[in-house]
């Protein structure tokens, strides 16, 4: 065991909290992602609902959407921002105390959310539906977060800042402001409280929080992940610093204001409403900005696809990342919104950012980290990896279909109308029409979540074997 643990041991990096940030990150995803499965099935099936309150849809969304986000998107993003850090600033992290405070603090997070909002307590904001003691727990984790990564930045031993780290910066500084502001509340018992925003103001804060967690949690961290490791698996510089530098400043100034555009057709002023339309237009081209970046790292690496699943991940990744950020601005036109407002179309465009973006780009990190985190040459198979591929794309493609059709459909069902100015078709008919989408959303999911299973063997596997001396099919880059 001793043997084990020194040949863990970095001498200069603390690569102790990496690998459990990066374990957990396999646990939660498999967790999160189970509960999701759960979900889409009471949706098809209500009856799955089992008439018992804690296992009920209403509190298991919840569950779902900050056990993904927030644990295993989270957790990614802990784990490859202090490797990422560390490893381009050539110094250790600034405190390893304060780095191991951060990791159980986040634990102790997830499993006060996974135990509170099944019993029902939530204050009913998307995305920040955890009670007041937990946002308090949740800041004090953020801060020392930012102090581990900005103190480590400080000691760098090169005059140089790379890029990916100014999005990590980013993230981490933007993600505290919004929770603490979104946060805001009176608590009335330890588990109760009430924003200080009422009516309106509430609606926009909560959705200028909402989108920009949407926006630097999911979009500007896991961009500084891409930035390393999309050049580090194929061995290529990124394809222009300059446009990755103009990506970065372009994405913080815009990204803030789009919050308005979750919120047309609503009280919210009109003036504000247009405001968000309109910055979330420009937003398009930073975001196809860094995504053809990415995408061109990989000029004259094209072959490594043939070989390399790790690589797929991180390119298909790109590919629904230049998806999403074409649709959302899209479905952020008035006119447009007119249709897809409340409809599935919304939630297949939060899924193909989610399961074809964030997750896809953490797993193709993830399966280049964890060989270097455990002193090993490659992971235990890249068949399973490339078996894992193929099945959270066509887990994704199943799911995001199936509610861009379900949608569509909605919208229009929902706006037709007869001769006399009566509606076409009742609720019930549209949701009735909507089944069997809602049954291949789940087998799309399934199939995803299954690729986790996949997935958390074969990090097992390299984590107790040596493969080192077995043969590979494929050679991914080295470290």
């Amino acid at each position: 065991m001793s043997e084990l643990n020194t040949a863990l041991e970095h001498p200069t990096y603390n690569y102790k909290v990496v690998r459990q940030f990066a374990i957990m990150t396999v646990v939660w995803g498999i967790v999160g992602m189970l509960v999701g499965v759960i979900i889409a099935a009471q949706l098809a099936w209500p009856i799955l609902n089992f008439d018992l309150p804690w296992f009920h849809f209403g509190r298991l969304r919840p569950l779902h959407t900050n056990a993904v986000i927030f644990a295993f998107g989270g957790s990614a993003l802990f784990a490859t921002s202090y490797y990422i850090v560390q490893r381009t600033c050539q110094a250790r992290l600034v405190s390893d105390g304060l780095a191991a405070f951060t990791f159980w603090g986040w634990q102790l997070v997830i499993v006060a959310a996974a135990i509170t909002l099944p019993m029902g307590l939530t204050s009913s904001k998307e995305y920040a539906e955890l009670e007041w003691p937990i946002d308090i727990l949740i800041a004090v984790v953020w801060v020392a977060y930012a102090v581990v990564f900005f103190g480590t930045i400080m000691k760098r031993r090169t005059e140089h800042i790379y890029v990916a780290n100014w999005f990590l910066g980013g993230f981490i500084i933007t993600v505290a402001v919004l929770h603490i502001i979104n946060s805001m509340a009176i608590p009335v018992t330890l588990t109760k409280s009430y924003s200080i925003y009422s009516g309106t103001v509430d609606a926009m804060v909560q959705w200028w929080y909402g989108h920009n967690a949407v926006g630097f949690f999911l979009t500007a961290g896991f961009l500084g992940m891409m930035y390393y490791f999309v050049p580090k698996q194929a061995e290529r510089p990124v394809y222009s610093y300059r446009l990755s530098i103009v990506h970065f400043w372009a994405l913080v100034a815009v990204y803030i204001w789009a919050g308005p555009h979750h919120l047309h057709y609503t009280a919210l002023p009109d003036w504000a409403q247009s405001l968000g339309m309109v910055m979330s237009l420009i937003l398009l081209a930073p975001s196809w900005g860094g995504m053809i970046n990415g995408m061109m790292t990989l000029s004259g690496a094209w072959d490594k696809l043939r070989t390399d699943p790790i690589l797929r991940f991180l390119v298909v990744s790109l590919s629904f990342y230049g998806m999403s950020t074409f649709e959302g601005p899209m479905m952020s036109i008035k006119t447009v919104n007119a249709l897809s407002h409340y409809t599935d179309w919304t939630i297949g465009h939060v899924h193909s950012g989610a399961l074809g973006w964030v997750a896809m780009i953490s797993i193709g990190s993830l399966y280049h980290l964890i060989p270097i985190l455990f002193g090993k040459e490659r992971m235990y198979s890249i068949d399973l990896i490339n078996v894992h591929f193929w099945m959270s794309t066509i887990g994704t493609v199943l799911y995001v279909a199936s509610m861009w059709v379900n949608g569509i459909m909605q919208g229009l069902m929902w706006r037709a109308y007869n001769q006399d100015g009566t509606l076409t078709y009742t609720f019930a008919e549209s949701v009735a029409a909507s089944h069997p989408g809602y049954v291949v959303r789940m087998i799309g999911g399934t199939i995803f979540f299954a690729g986790m299973l996949v997935m958390a063997y074969n990090v097992y596997m390299t984590t107790r074997r040596d493969v080192a001396a077995q043969p590979s099919v494929a050679d991914p880059s080295p470290a």
